[in-house]
């Protein structure tokens, strides 16, 4: 469950380290009940800014870039009944056609970006769980 302020490990080769969410994208966040903050799972968009870079990064700290979420630490909930999570919050850079910034993926992936057709980062994934 990613929302806005949280920091999110990058698991590609973009040069971004570690990014902030600044905006949950397609989320409204006017629901009724008491929890009315607009939240992110895996395969959702969100709106980043880069908060730690390598010195040879081509992305801008001042700017604001898109990812996808990859990982979450909040269990994720599959039709058949059981959860997937993962240790850390991590998502992918990518650009406006929902392709990846970077040319590798670190680490595991979930297999529900294959259901929301990010199927390029799903190729690049060293595992899908």
């Amino acid at each position: 469950m990613i929302q806005q302020e949280t920091m999110l490990e990058i698991a590609d080769n973009s040069g971004v380290k570690t990014a902030q969410c600044i905006k949950v994208l397609g989320h409204s966040g006017t629901s009724k009940g008491k929890y009315t903050r607009p939240a992110a799972s895996v395969g959702d968009i969100v709106s980043v800014t880069v908060k730690r870079h390598l010195p040879t990064c081509q992305l801008n700290e001042k700017k604001v870039y898109k990812c996808v979420i990859v990982r979450t630490k909040a269990p994720v909930r599959r039709p058949d009944g059981s959860y997937v999570r993962f240790d850390s919050n991590a998502a992918v850079m990518i650009d406006a056609d929902n392709n990846p910034v970077g040319t590798r993926i670190f680490g595991a992936v979930a297999r529900e970006l294959r259901e929301k057709n990010f199927m390029k980062i799903i190729s690049l994934a060293s595992e899908v769980v």
